[in-house]
């Protein structure tokens, strides 16, 4: 043998190679994965409980969008008997006129009170509108809120 094989022969029975001590691998393979776990179920319990929250703000916001519409729709129909009715009294009048000039006034008186009439409904109708809006909006907005909250929290 030469020299430089007898060298790196007592070389290599020189160097301890570190042991694998499976038990160890287990015991930190079943550590990660047992936290794993616990932070799925932890995961899970947060995603549960946001899912309930925005059922419970869902329904809300539903029961309130369902009032307010009921509120639209007869604001609509009070409207509606108010138009009609003013209609109806126009004709009346129109076909109790006896001349020409009778005519021309109760139609532009007419036509004013519609006008003055219409700007009210309008501006009764964006108030409803409002406040609808700010109802149905307030559960939504409120829930968004507190999720943001939450997540600056954590």
């Amino acid at each position: 043998m030469s020299k430089t094989t007898a060298k790196t022969a007592e070389t290599i029975e020189n160097i301890e190679f570190p042991s694998f001590d499976a038990s160890k691998a287990t015991d930190q393979i079943r550590a990660f994965a047992e936290k794993g776990v616990e932070q799925s179920k932890e995961a899970y319990a947060k995603l549960k409980t946001g899912a309930e929250e925005t059922q419970k703000v869902l329904e809300s916001t539903y029961e309130t969008a369902k009032t307010v519409s009921g509120d639209v729709s007869l604001k609509a129909i009070a409207a509606l008997r108010a138009n009609a009715e003013a209609n109806f009294s126009h004709l009346e009048a129109l076909v109790g006129a006896k001349t020409l000039s009778e005519v021309v006034e109760l139609q532009t008186s007419f036509l004013r009170k519609r006008v003055e009439m219409a700007v009210e409904q309008a501006k009764e109708f964006q108030t409803v509108a409002t406040k609808a809006v700010e109802d149905v909006s307030k559960p939504v907005k409120t829930a968004f809120e507190k999720a943001i909250k939450d997540v600056k929290a954590a």
